[in-house]
């Protein structure tokens, strides 16, 4: 899934996400969980490689429980430096809604080998549908897997399942990615004045 994509889909005029552009790579890889609220609430996984960010639709968001088995839709890739985009898309834009940065860190690939050339086994993984990495972020922590998962026809198609290994990171206990979301938080402000009849402000802050 290339930046046309991504491009495509946007009115650049009238939207303050950043435009697709392929980054140069870096030494150490990034990552992000944004959390979107447009027609629905859900979370954006991004794992950066190639000079762009590798994106995943994740519904119900991240865990930390080995047993949830999250599922995550694939989509188009979106240029680095979405990395560091929270704000408003305004209404008329795809995606429009309030986006805020859940969780953000670097990233490292799972290898036996520690001679391992990184990015070539994370290429592998990725092209396979089995994608092993190790996050280093605030609340995601430790070893992780993006599994593609077949369709009924034995095509594959963008669906996958996002699973935490069992690690010391790993939790037994239930785990809910809303309850590790501050009250504060951008989305939050923007869903109580919705509560209240208001309109949206353009220009909302985090504390």
């Amino acid at each position: 899934m290339s930046l046309s994509q991504y491009n495509k889909k946007r009115k650049f005029d009238n939207t303050p996400e950043p435009g697709g552009k392929r980054a140069s790579e870096n030494k150490q890889l990034s990552f992000v969980v944004q959390r979107h609220k447009a027609s629905h609430l859900h979370y954006d996984f991004r794992l950066e490689m190639d000079g762009v960010l590798k994106s995943w639709a994740v519904p119900k968001g991240p865990s930390l429980n080995p047993k949830d088995k999250r599922l995550a839709m694939m989509v188009e890739d979106h240029p680095y430096d979405y990395k560091d985009f929270k704000g408003i898309i305004p209404e008329g834009n795809y995606g429009a809604g309030v986006v805020e940065i859940w969780d953000s860190g670097k990233y490292t690939a799972l290898a036996d080998d520690k001679n391992a050339d990184e990015k070539k086994l994370l290429k592998a993984g990725l092209k396979a549908g089995n994608l092993k990495f190790i996050l280093k972020g605030k609340k995601l922590k430790g070893a992780f897997a993006l599994v593609k998962i077949k369709n009924r026809t034995g095509d594959k198609d963008n669906t996958w399942l996002l699973i935490k290994h069992n690690d010391k990171y790993a939790v037994a206990t239930a785990y809910d990615s809303e309850k590790e979301t501050p009250k504060t938080s951008l989305i939050n402000k923007a869903l109580l004045q919705k509560d209240k009849n208001e309109p949206v402000k353009k220009k909302l802050v985090t504390d």
